[in-house]
């Protein structure tokens, strides 16, 4: 494994513990405050902002987004998502992925530029997944869970940007969606938090977060499949990551206040 392939690994632990905590937080603050409102924008962030927890939380959770912008910057986009997805069966398949990285990183630490157009498209579509799943597709799930989906979808639509962004020059054009993708992200998960338990909401948006980005970096990004057996690694290493954070979401017997691997955005 190639020094930039440890430190993006390193760096996404890093921004994963501190996204974990962050959202903790949040969601024990914001479910104790006065019902947010997107009709009243400006009181809603007052009611967040005033709250010294929730800020605290708020601010690490920027400092997490902050190391995963790094680590993007060094490890390509799905090897960085598959190692905040973090524990469990989400752990092996982050083993599987380092295995799977083992020759082609010291000669290719990271891949190439996807194109303007599939990245714009990529956004585009999550976008209006996400605006699907905060609307009417949300009476069909439980409380909070689809508010979730649409943070979680959202995020991956910004981190997708994100590591075009990275590449500096005309590319930090994308700098504008991406900001707005992690607002609305910001906007659903706050709302979400309220309407359902942290394991609902944040386990939910974690398994987007993390799985989508995942297969925008072997389709946009060229984290191709090498062949044989690392090739064969590379995929149960993908599967293992989303059944994980799938196994998150649902396990019985959990306290609602525990929260799962945190997803890799901002807050």
């Amino acid at each position: 494994m190639s020094v930039s392939t440890a430190a993006a690994f390193a760096l996404a632990a890093g921004s994963a513990l501190a996204l974990n905590w962050a959202y903790f937080t949040q969601h024990q603050q914001a479910s104790r405050l006065p019902p947010l409102s997107v009709r009243r924008p400006v009181r809603s962030l007052l009611l967040l902002f005033s709250n010294r927890r929730w800020l605290l939380g708020f601010t690490i959770g920027i400092g997490g987004w902050v190391l995963y912008v790094a680590a993007l910057s060094v490890g390509s986009l799905s090897l960085v998502q598959a190692a905040s997805a973090g524990v469990g069966l989400a752990i092996f398949g982050l083993a599987l992925l380092a295995v799977s990285l083992t020759r082609s990183s010291t000669t290719h630490p990271f891949a190439g530029h996807a194109s303007w157009v599939g990245v714009a498209a990529w956004m585009a579509v999550t976008g209006g997944l996400a605006a699907a799943f905060a609307g009417p597709f949300s009476r069909l799930l439980a409380g909070g869970a689809g508010l979730g989906v649409a943070a979680g979808l959202c995020y991956a639509a910004g981190d997708v940007g994100t590591k075009a962004a990275v590449g500096g020059g005309a590319r930090l054009l994308f700098g504008l969606p991406v900001l707005t993708a992690h607002g609305l992200g910001f906007v659903f998960l706050q709302l979400g938090f309220q309407r359902g338990g942290a394991l609902t909401t944040a386990g939910v948006a974690t398994l987007f977060t993390n799985a989508v980005p995942i297969a925008a970096g072997m389709v946009l990004y060229g984290d191709g499949l090498p062949a044989g057996g690392l090739g064969v690694a590379r995929l149960l290493s993908f599967t293992a990551v989303v059944a994980g954070a799938a196994l998150l979401t649902r396990g019985p017997g959990l306290p609602v206040d525990v929260v799962p691997a945190a997803p890799v955005s901002a807050p």
